[in-house]
């Protein structure tokens, strides 16, 4: 299945809905509009931009209710739920363009940054299109966390953390729909507090349709900038998972089960140390290493102090994750809610 041709005639203003959900976001909140604001569109196109506040209580709502007063462009929601999804969905309901783009608050984005989707989604007729997904940091840890986040070695092969690439994709950074992709496909499913875009392009591949990345959709995301909120971060991604792959019976990719199996590997080695031999854990470890040199090897342009906290970055990606999908599983196996301090924040 492809994306219908975009709605509107000749001569009729376009309209691009902007969407981007949030809370407790006053460190970053006006540097976002202002990357929003800035938007070259296409001849003939407008846009809007809706931002849904999940109730928050550090003066967010405050600077957005001023960026709306000073730019009629811009429209701030409610969103109760207070999650991602939710934000999401209610932005979608208001939305009234003929195609919907959804922002990141801790991004940054080229001035034709929504102009190159409209015409990825015209020249494809993909039901989903986005950029790579660039991470760059200010501080030496953030810089390590950039680094480790942009190392094939990390991301296990996922397309969307490879800067060149041209073509279909399992997922996509952020996402940019024609309106008609959510009558087709429906919107994001309100249980999954992370991992909602995984989801909605697992389900919307698994129904025909295309997801695709293009190198000329360009932003610059801002990584967590310490090491523990790192490990939190990736433990929620990874207690997530579970319950995307258990609704539908099949992983996104790979990648996404390896970082629990070397977790269990972990385990199962260190029992075995106690109770035999500490030889299959040394050989564990041993392979661990080894990739991690690999993985710091590859990193280009980053100095010895940045190396050094890659490697405990990456330890960090890798464990969180792990030990965030096994506990996912333990609670799916027992048929138990998902925990909702998995979805805290974690900036």
């Amino acid at each position: 299945m492809s994306a219908p041709p975009l709605a509107g005639g000749a001569g009729t203003p376009q309209l691009v809905s902007v969407i981007a959900p949030c809370r407790n976001e006053r460190a970053h909140i006006e540097a976002f509009c202002a990357s929003a604001a800035r938007q070259q569109l296409p001849p003939g196109w407008q846009m809007e931009v809706l931002i849904a506040d999940g109730a928050s209580d550090d003066g967010t709502r405050e600077l957005l209710q001023r960026q709306c007063e000073q730019d009629a462009r811009f429209r701030w929601l409610d969103n109760p739920g207070r999650i991602v999804s939710s934000g999401l969905n209610r932005c979608i309901a208001a939305a009234q363009g003929a195609v919907i783009a959804r922002l990141d608050i801790h991004s940054e984005y080229a001035p034709d940054y929504l102009a190159q989707c409209i015409a990825v989604l015209q020249q494809t007729g993909a039901d989903n299109v986005g950029g790579p997904w660039r991470a760059q940091g200010h501080t030496p840890m953030q810089r390590a966390v950039a680094a480790a986040f942009q190392s094939p070695w990390v991301a296990g092969g996922a397309r969307s953390r490879d800067l060149g690439y041209e073509g279909e994709v399992d997922t996509v950074y952020l996402g940019c729909w024609p309106r008609a992709t959510f009558a087709h496909f429906g919107c994001f499913d309100e249980q999954l507090v992370r991992n909602q875009d995984d989801e909605h392009n697992l389900r919307l591949r698994r129904a025909g349709g295309r997801v695709w990345q293009s190198p000329l959709i360009r932003s610059t995301y801002y990584p967590r900038a310490r090491l523990g909120q790192v490990f939190r971060q990736y433990q929620q991604y990874g207690y997530w998972k579970p319950f995307v792959i258990a609704r539908h019976g099949q992983a996104a990719a790979l990648r996404h089960l390896v970082p629990a199996a070397f977790v269990l590997a972990l385990m199962a080695g260190a029992g075995l140390a106690l109770a035999w031999s500490p030889g299959p854990l040394a050989a564990l470890l041993l392979a661990y290493s080894l990739l991690l040199a690999l993985a710091i090897a590859g990193m280009r342009g980053v100095g010895p102090g940045v190396a050094t906290r890659a490697v405990a970055v990456i330890a960090a990606y890798h464990l969180g994750y792990g030990w965030g999908s096994l506990r996912g599983w333990w609670d799916w196996w027992r048929h138990r809610a998902p925990q909702s301090r998995w979805g805290a924040l974690t900036r």
